[in-house]
């Protein structure tokens, strides 16, 4: 990795010339062998439009569902250390060739012994010091980062991200999220969920039915009416688990989806998934309606729910000049799409003066539960991009929050998670208990018009 760096860093700062094609596949290779988070890096790097040059991204987008594959011999014994050793009696057949490969674990094909067609995901070994090891790097480069620039406080970015990662190395979690899932979305049009396999699975090993799908940019080539439809149930798997159940998927790189040939689309992954209080998903509607209507003090609630504790009146001016670039699709009541400058330019202004006038304002701590709620922001809205859908995001939205009910929402939470088997962190509870001290109470915010304007959509 150290080499490729000063390769691509001779071509930049000394002239020397670089095959990019060569170079690109060279760091996909480093990457797909080093696995874990540092490849999860890539993945969401090859997500995001203009975010690299066009060689780097053919390449890295390769390892959403196509990186390097460990081999049958490792297969073999990892599965008998799961499963014992006559774990092959237990399938009909199983594939000795991983049909996908991803940074934590690698999928089989297998057939159950009912002739049930499966999906059977397998860590690969070690993952939990190899996850450990790269926290310790990512703190480092972090604690690097602030002593060059105090504009971001990064202590509860890397908590967020380690809790998360651990998480994901437990796959009986992931099962649970699975169920969970399945059971939110059960009443959405085309979209599927798979379904975990518990006799058959363990802490690192997951095996689920299998869903038959075509990569997800293969999508992208349709005509606009079909990208336009996949765009809505798109957004609805996203976002109804988040606003009617305060759940959210925190991993959007598109290799987490296919598509079917009627549509449907199928989602696939569940290792990294974040659970809010209600009082979170308040505070992230009533931003949008402070934004909508000017409104200051709501504005100043609203962050704090977020987590955002002693913000200054200007400080606040300048979180809202960020808020209204994500926000701003769903301000505008019309069909368009969710980024109409095409070559990102603009989002890289808003960022670029942003992160200068907080600098300049002392910095900011950002609180954990920011981290992924912005990750999820930029993916799903890169997902959109790659599908040049051009769709009224106001209205989706409007469906989803103006009947909002926050003690509707907590109920519906504990009851889906209860049944899912899903654990609520504690950490969780503690954080966002601390955050919401001292916050004023307003009422939720239900817009008089909320009834015509579904009627209208």
């Amino acid at each position: 990795m150290g080499g490729l760096a000063a390769r691509l860093a001779g071509e930049r700062y000394l002239g020397i010339s670089v095959d990019r094609g060569r170079h690109a596949a060279d760091l996909k290779a480093a990457l797909g062998g080093i696995k874990g988070p540092l490849m999860k890096v890539a993945q969401l790097l090859a997500t995001i439009p203009d975010a690299l040059p066009k060689e780097y991204v053919n390449e890295l987008a390769q390892l959403q569902a196509d990186a390097p594959a460990m081999g049958w011999p490792f297969v073999r014994r990892r599965m008998e250390g799961e499963l014992g050793p006559d774990w092959q009696r237990r399938f009909r057949s199983f594939e000795r060739t991983a049909a996908r490969a991803a940074s934590l674990g690698q999928v089989h094909r297998a057939v159950a012994l009912d002739g049930t067609a499966l999906a059977c995901k397998l860590q690969y070994p070690d993952m939990a010091a190899a996850v450990e090891a790269d926290l310790r790097q990512l703190k480092l480069a972090l604690g690097i980062y602030e002593r060059y620039d105090r504009a971001v406080t990064t202590a509860e970015i890397h908590a967020e991200i380690a809790e998360r990662l651990r998480e994901e190395l437990d796959y009986e979690r992931e099962a649970a999220h699975m169920r969970l899932y399945g059971s939110i979305l059960a009443g959405e049009p085309q979209v599927a969920v798979p379904r975990p396999i518990a006799e058959l699975s363990t802490r690192r090993l997951l095996t689920m039915t299998w869903l038959e799908g075509a990569p997800f940019l293969e999508a992208a080539k349709a005509p606009l009416a079909r990208r336009n439809d996949i765009a809505l149930r798109m957004f609805r798997l996203w976002y109804v688990p988040f606003y009617h159940y305060g759940v959210i998927h925190g991993d959007p790189h598109l290799g987490n989806y296919t598509v079917r040939p009627d549509g449907t689309v199928n989602l696939l992954d569940f290792g990294c998934i974040r659970i809010f209080p209600a009082s979170f998903v308040r505070g992230v509607i009533d931003l949008y309606h402070a934004l909508e209507r000017g409104d200051q003090e709501l504005a100043v609630d609203a962050y704090q729910r977020w987590g955002f504790g002693n913000l200054s009146r200007e400080m606040i001016e300048v979180l809202n000049r960020w808020a209204l670039y994500v926000y701003g699709p769903l301000l505008d009541d019309r069909a368009r799409m969710i980024q109409e400058k095409a070559n990102g330019a603009e989002g890289a202004a808003v960022v670029e003066s942003v992160h200068r006038d907080i600098r300049r304002l002392g910095g900011v701590r950002p609180p954990r539960e920011f981290v992924f709620m912005d990750r999820a922001a930029v993916g799903l809205g890169s997902v959109f991009l790659h599908l040049r859908a051009e769709v009224n995001w106001h209205r989706l939205f409007h469906d989803l929050i103006d009947d909002f009910d926050e003690a509707a929402l907590a109920a519906r939470q504990r009851a889906a998670l209860t049944a899912a088997g899903v654990p609520l962190a504690a950490s969780s509870d503690k954080t966002l208990g601390a955050n919401r001290e001292g916050s004023p109470k307003r009422t939720a915010n239900k817009p008089a018009v909320a009834s015509a304007r579904r009627k209208q959509a």
